[in-house]
């Protein structure tokens, strides 16, 4: 059995030698670090683009440390007739991001080139980003100010004050604001996910890199993904409300609606779409109201209008997405 003392001096000797090859290790990464500064082709761009490599670098494509980090001529292609020929837009075979005349693949595939693996881009070839001939220079860019935009031009000032910023870093939405439109117009009106407060990313329920789902949503079915947040309408219930089982879409729009809780319209027109005649006179259940007087005495109930009759339906018809009631009266008609 080892002594004490032997052993403690062991112990010690090993801690100096661990932190010597740490100190050795990080002094090599910081010369390597020091030389990624800059890559080389760097020094003679910057003679012309000194802002789009500086901007570059402090990216993460291009921040210090990253060894593996690309280069000018990884993504504009040789630029060495382009240098020789004094520069210019699409002057000796440069590779021009902002050039229309390049078609949105191509554009693509410079990126793909490296991120092809990336298992958020398995479905890009099926996603509608990539059928609409959107590149990935439209929603992203290795220039500019971090977090800032995705914007080419670079931005030296610190981003202006607007309402519901919650944060220096440009809101995700509006990225994918610059061209859906009508997105930004549903999201601002006064129900709607707290998309412009900062809370909810697009990306928390689409997957922009491409899916083969309806409007590239992160699940197969839109009720899956409304109930990975809305846990407490998830069931499962005794007694199930059809449209609430068939799709939340039915009663709910996503992004944003005039009335509360993002109906698509007002009760009880919105309750009336479907209960425009109550069948209760055959169940036993108080009927719809017409005019004032009951289904079962209107002489002429299909020609009077019940939109406005009775019109408080959620007062007593609480747990309209299912009821777990064991009366079935009760139950049947998701009273509270």
């Amino acid at each position: 059995m080892l002594d004490r003392n032997v052993l403690k001096w062991f112990r010690v000797i090993c801690a100096i030698g661990l932190t010597l090859s740490f100190i050795g290790s990080g002094t090599t990464l910081a010369a390597e670090s020091a030389s990624r500064t800059v890559a080389p082709e760097a020094d003679i761009c910057k003679g012309c683009h000194a802002q789009y490599v500086e901007s570059y670098l402090t990216t993460k494509h291009g921040q210090k440390g990253n060894l593996k980090g690309p280069d000018c001529q990884t993504c504009h292609a040789n630029a060495t007739e382009h240098a020789k020929a004094g520069g210019g837009r699409g002057v000796g075979g440069i590779f021009a991001f902002n050039n229309k005349a390049i078609p949105a693949d191509k554009k693509a595939a410079v990126c793909l080139s490296c991120h092809e693996g990336n298992r958020q881009l398995a479905f890009w070839d099926s996603g509608k980003h990539k059928k609409n001939d959107v590149s990935c220079n439209n929603c992203h860019s290795l220039h500019g100010t971090p977090g800032l935009g995705s914007t080419i031009a670079l931005k030296t000032s610190a981003p202006p004050i607007s309402p519901y910023v919650t944060t220096v870093r440009q809101l995700e939405h509006e990225t994918c604001n610059t061209c859906h439109k009508d997105k930004r117009a549903q999201i601002m009106k006064p129900s709607h996910h707290p998309i412009i407060e900062g809370k909810v990313k697009c990306s928390d329920c689409h997957n922009p890199h491409g899916a083969l789902s309806q409007s590239m949503i992160k699940t197969e079915v839109p009720n899956d993904l409304c109930l990975s947040c809305h846990t407490d309408k998830r069931g499962p219930w005794i007694h199930e409300h059809p449209p609430v089982a068939e799709s939340c879409l039915t009663c709910h729009t996503p992004h944003g609606s005039n009335h509360n809780r993002l109906l698509v319209m007002k009760p009880p027109q919105l309750c009336q779409e479907c209960h425009r005649v109550s069948a209760a006179s055959t169940g036993g259940h108080t009927a719809t109201f017409v005019d004032g007087r009951s289904i079962r005495d209107a002489t002429s109930a299909s020609s009077v209008t019940t939109r406005f009759q009775a019109s408080g339906c959620v007062n007593c018809h609480r747990q309209i997405h299912g009821s777990n009631a064991a009366s079935s009266g009760w139950g049947n008609a998701f009273v509270r």
